[in-house]
């Protein structure tokens, strides 16, 4: 019977192989959060990825909504 593999964070299966996302992403990800919420890097990378996004996309729409209130005045 062939070895069964562990999942991995958010739910993909490695075979051997490194799963993940681009590099450049990730540090993007994480400095845009860190420079936003000075957030440690440790606890920014405790996320997982799903809700490391939405807190990105959060914090665009935040952003998004305080320069549309700035560009009205």
């Amino acid at each position: 019977m062939p070895e069964l593999q562990a999942p991995i964070r958010g739910g993909a299966y490695g075979g051997g192989q490194i799963v993940g996302h681009p590099l450049a992403e990730l540090y993007e990800e994480v400095a845009f959060v860190a420079y936003h919420f000075h957030w440690s890097l440790e606890d920014i990378m405790a996320l997982e990825h799903a809700e490391r996004r939405r807190w990105v996309s959060g914090i665009s729409r935040i952003n998004q909504r305080m320069n549309e209130a700035t560009t009205h005045e």
